[in-house]
C-alpha cells in the first residue's frame, strides 16, 4: 500500500472512529455515516468470498454490527477489522450451509458497486479493470486471495487481516508479498 492510500485510509479511519463513537451513544445519522464508509469494502470482501448471497450475507452481518457495537472498543481501523471478522464468520457460516468446500472457488468477479460521479464510460473502463483484476486474484491461492482482499478491497492493515483470519502477522505479510508480488508479474506480462 503506497502512502498516498495509507494516508486516505488513516482519514477514513478517523471519520469512521468519531462516527462509530457517536452511534454507540445511540445518533442514527452517525451509525449511516458509519455503514456508507464500511459497506462498499465490506460487500466487495463477500462478493469474492460467497457471490451471489453476498447482499444477504452482509445483511446479516450488519444485524450482528449494529446488535452488539456497544461492546466494540476500539478505532476506526479496529472497526473496519471487527466488521470484517463479523462479515468473513457469517460468509463461511453461508459455505457451510451452503456445503461448498473452498473459499476460492467461490469467488466472483465483481467487486461493491460503489456509487460515483464518474462518467458511464468511466466507470466502464473501471470494471473492465476491476473484472481483469478480480480474475487475477482468483487465480492466486485461497490464503493469498483473501489477504489481497482483506488488504486492498476492505483496507485493513497486516494486523488487522491476521486477526481476522485468525493468523499469525508475519504468514499474512508472506502471503500479501506473494499474491501480490505474483499479481503484478502477471499484470507485467
Amino acid at each position: 500500500m503506497g502512502q498516498e492510500e495509507q494516508a486516505g485510509h488513516a482519514k477514513s479511519d478517523t471519520r469512521l472512529g468519531a462516527a462509530v463513537a457517536q452511534a454507540q451513544g445511540g445518533n442514527e445519522t452517525a451509525f449511516m455515516v458509519v455503514y456508507r464508509i464500511v459497506q462498499p469494502g465490506l460487500l466487495g470482501y463477500l462478493r469474492a468470498l460467497v457471490g451471489q448471497d453476498a447482499e444477504e450475507v452482509a445483511s446479516e452481518a450488519w444485524h450482528e454490527i449494529a446488535r452488539d457495537l456497544d461492546r466494540f472498543q476500539g478505532d476506526g481501523a479496529g472497526f473496519r477489522g471487527w466488521s470484517a471478522a463479523i462479515a468473513r464468520r457469517r460468509a463461511l457460516d453461508q459455505l457451510r450451509h451452503s456445503r461448498r468446500r473452498s473459499i476460492a472457488t467461490a469467488l466472483e468477479p465483481e467487486l461493491a458497486e460503489i456509487p460515483s460521479s464518474h462518467s458511464t464510460c468511466d466507470q466502464v473502463r473501471a470494471s473492465l479493470s476491476t473484472d481483469h483484476v478480480l480474475t487475477l486474484i482468483r487465480g492466486l491461492p485461497r490464503d493469498q486471495a483473501e489477504v489481497v482482499l482483506l488488504r486492498v478491497v476492505v483496507g485493513l492493515d497486516g494486523p488487522a487481516a491476521a486477526r481476522v483470519l485468525g493468523k499469525r502477522p508475519r504468514a499474512v505479510q508472506a502471503a500479501a508479498c506473494q499474491g501480490l508480488r505474483r499479481l503484478a508479474r502477471q499484470l507485467a506480462v
